[in-house]
């Protein structure tokens, strides 16, 4: 019985998720929201420091988003394959890119991940994309 309420309901779930969003309101426009979670533990040393993130910002995101940004303090945890708990400082980048898809928000995002991982010999940087109307 659950597999017969499946199959008909998917159907209609593949079209909801191919439609387009739905138009936003007046005064206001569609945009991709990007929040890019950077941690600042490193492995062999002190944590990344309140400068070198500055830097980092005026360095590689500015440039990457002349446009404006946000930038909050984090904490993340999450937990190891062994059950350890682990948590740590973060930057949390927050990115409102109007007329941008997901795709497109990820290729200008992309290098900046890419120069955090390089400079500061991490594995990821955490990156969330959601649609949203946006108004200024």
């Amino acid at each position: 019985m659950m597999a017969r309420a499946a199959a008909l309901l998917l159907p209609a779930l593949l079209a909801a998720c191919a439609a387009p969003p739905p138009a936003c309101p007046d005064g206001t426009t569609q945009a991709t929201i990007a929040e890019a979670y950077f941690g600042r533990s490193r492995r062999d040393g002190p944590e990344i420091t309140e400068a070198e993130w500055r830097d980092f910002l005026a360095a590689t995101v500015t440039p990457a988003f002349p446009d404006g940004l946000t930038a909050l303090d984090g904490r993340g945890q999450w937990r190891r394959p062994d059950g350890t708990i682990l948590s740590e400082a973060s930057k949390v980048l927050v990115l409102v890119l109007p007329g941008a898809d997901a795709a497109a928000a990820r290729a200008r995002i992309r290098p900046v991940e890419e120069t955090w991982k390089a400079r500061f010999r991490h594995q990821s940087v955490l990156t969330v994309y959601r649609s949203a109307c946006v108004g200024f």
